[in-house]
């Protein structure tokens, strides 16, 4: 990490019906940070079509340079902010679950295909992504997990272990599922050292209710930002030094291999 990193994180409301809505309410979300000095907005999961949808995942469903990835990276370019954002992406004949990162340039950064699918729903209609994607924003090391992904400590401890100074996770957490928003998510943060993001939806969505809560830790498992249950922008600022002294301190990462 070579610098500041102004981070915002976007609780959206999941009731947002489709592409042209959920862009609208990016549009609206923009022009409201012009006065400040944003550099990455990170997204829920699935954000550009909505989560709980059923077949709609698929009418909606684009390629990572899509017309709403053009759209986004045309946002990114007018407003001069890295957007991280969940979308279901078709490629080579299936459908994943992705979240991509476009550059203030409007170039594509990276793009991550969520690992392990929960039942239900994902399963159904997802194909399981098959590596881990790490990639700089700002001269920082950043990686992407995928909700699901995240609630594992296998999936953090390797990310960190190659190289992420900070973890974004866009996911759609349930309201019966706070445990992980307020727990797990710190407590990931703390031992691996990392800064993490965690975007949620808020509100109602054809009978599913979401937890809000999203939030940004630090490298020291403390809140830097949390939200309540409705929309909400979230602001952090990341730095290098944070990350530094939390893996001096208590360097897990290291100690792990003299594990037997």
């Amino acid at each position: 990490m070579t610098g500041n990193l102004n981070i915002v994180v976007a609780q959206s409301p999941a009731d947002l019906d489709g592409p042209q809505a959920r862009l609208a309410w990016l549009r609206a979300c923009l022009a409201g940070l012009e006065e400040n000095k944003t550099d990455l907005i990170v997204l829920p999961e699935l954000f550009l079509t909505g989560y709980n949808i059923g077949s709609r995942v698929a009418d909606w469903a684009e390629p990572t340079d899509g017309p709403s990835a053009q759209a986004i990276a045309e946002l990114a370019r007018k407003h001069s902010v890295a957007i991280h954002y969940g979308f279901p992406e078709r490629a080579n004949g299936v459908l994943n679950n992705s979240a991509s990162c476009i550059g203030k340039d409007g170039t594509l950064l990276a793009t991550h295909r969520k690992l392990l699918l929960p039942p239900g729903f994902e399963g159904d209609h997802f194909t399981p992504g098959k590596r881990y994607t790490l990639f700089e924003i700002e001269g920082v090391k950043a990686a992407t997990l995928i909700c699901y992904d995240a609630e594992f400590p296998e999936t953090f401890r390797e990310v960190a272990k190659i190289g992420a100074e900070i973890v974004l996770v866009p996911t759609a957490l349930g309201a019966q599922w706070g445990i992980v928003a307020n727990t797990v998510i710190p407590a990931r943060a703390f031992e691996n050292g990392v800064y993490v993001c965690y975007a949620n939806s808020c509100g109602h969505e054809n009978g599913m209710d979401y937890f809000g809560g999203s939030c940004v830790i630090a490298p020291n498992g403390q809140e830097l930002a949390r939200a309540g249950s409705g929309e909400e922008l979230l602001s952090a600022t990341a730095a290098h030094k944070p990350v530094m002294d939390a893996r001096q301190r208590l360097p897990y990462l290291i100690d792990r291999q003299r594990l037997p």
